[in-house]
């Protein structure tokens, strides 16, 4: 699927380009389940124009779950019939996206996709995952026994944030609507409601204050809970950049981070959940779902 100008979904098209060359040191890789993010309709839009080059058509998405076709002769990791997750973001935007039957990957963007974990459930681990692992284990550097809220954990970012702080042995507290409580419960994370008093709410699972805050959420969550935060609390948000006091994080594809959080993975320590799964020539129905926030997990794209 592709779009040849900026737009919403309804641009969203199918195409047949010829297949991807791969160069030396990348990877051809059949992909199986692509996950939609935020990013790419902001790209779609055109909404970030002035700092990324575009060249039409452009096929989107990042995130991808796969297997190997072919590996070029520089990339010895990986061998034809490998199963991959991929986090294929490119500094320019073109025909090379997520969206697609086939896709030719640098070997560094590539790791092992976790076992036990369906294609569609690995395809939504790369950006959010990334992000979580990076904010928690740098940004927040969380250790045991610490107490870690997240704001906006039952979220795609937030409840990787969540398990990632559970896999550290710190105790969890996050935030969410009532109707995700059971699904935190369930990552042994103790659940808090959004709206008016939730500092109350925080307060009374944390006396003392937390050591440390992820917003995942935005829209003035963290200025809610400022009471919460005391002398030496570590502060950061991937939802609301520029606040006095915070760390602002923002993904970076760093290999030996790609392999940890995927190591969490493998290790089921670390699982994202899948809310709506389309097949491909629906893409533009995905991004709906997904804009709309109607769709509670990720929503993924499935090649058939």
């Amino acid at each position: 699927m592709v779009y040849r100008r900026f737009g919403g979904p309804e641009i969203l098209e199918p195409a047949e380009p010829p297949v991807p060359k791969v160069s030396v040191d990348a990877v051809l890789v059949r992909v199986r389940a692509a996950a939609v993010n935020p990013a790419d309709a902001c790209l779609q839009a055109g909404a970030l124009d002035d700092a990324v080059e575009t060249f039409f058509p452009v096929v989107p998405g990042w995130d991808i779950a796969g297997v190997v076709e072919r590996a070029g002769p520089g990339a010895p990791e990986f061998a034809p019939g490998d199963e991959v997750i991929g986090y294929v973001r490119g500094e320019v935007q073109r025909a090379h996206g997520g969206f697609a039957e086939l896709v030719a990957a640098d070997v560094r963007t590539l790791v092992p996709k976790p076992a036990g974990q369906s294609f569609a459930e690995a395809s939504a681990l790369p950006l959010a995952g990334l992000t979580a692992y990076q904010a928690v284990v740098h940004a927040l550097a969380v250790r045991p026994a610490e107490t870690l809220l997240v704001h906006g954990a039952a979220g795609g970012v937030g409840s990787l944030a969540a398990q990632i702080g559970r896999a550290r042995e710190a105790r969890v507290i996050g935030t969410a609507a009532p109707r995700d409580h059971a699904y935190l419960r369930s990552l042994g994370v103790e659940p808090v409601g959004y709206g008016e008093g939730v500092a109350g709410r925080v307060r009374a699972l944390a006396p003392g204050g937390v050591d440390a805050v992820l917003d995942a959420a935005g829209r003035g969550t963290l200025a809610a809970t400022a009471e919460m935060v005391r002398p030496g609390t570590r502060v950061a948000s991937v939802a609301e950049p520029g606040l006095p006091g915070v760390t602002d994080v923002f993904c970076r594809l760093a290999q030996e981070d790609f392999t940890a959080m995927a190591a969490l993975a493998e290790s089921g320590r670390l699982r994202a959940r899948v809310g709506g799964v389309f097949p491909l020539e629906r893409a533009a129905d995905a991004q709906r779902a997904h804009a709309a926030g109607s769709v509670r997990g990720r929503v993924v794209v499935e090649v058939a």
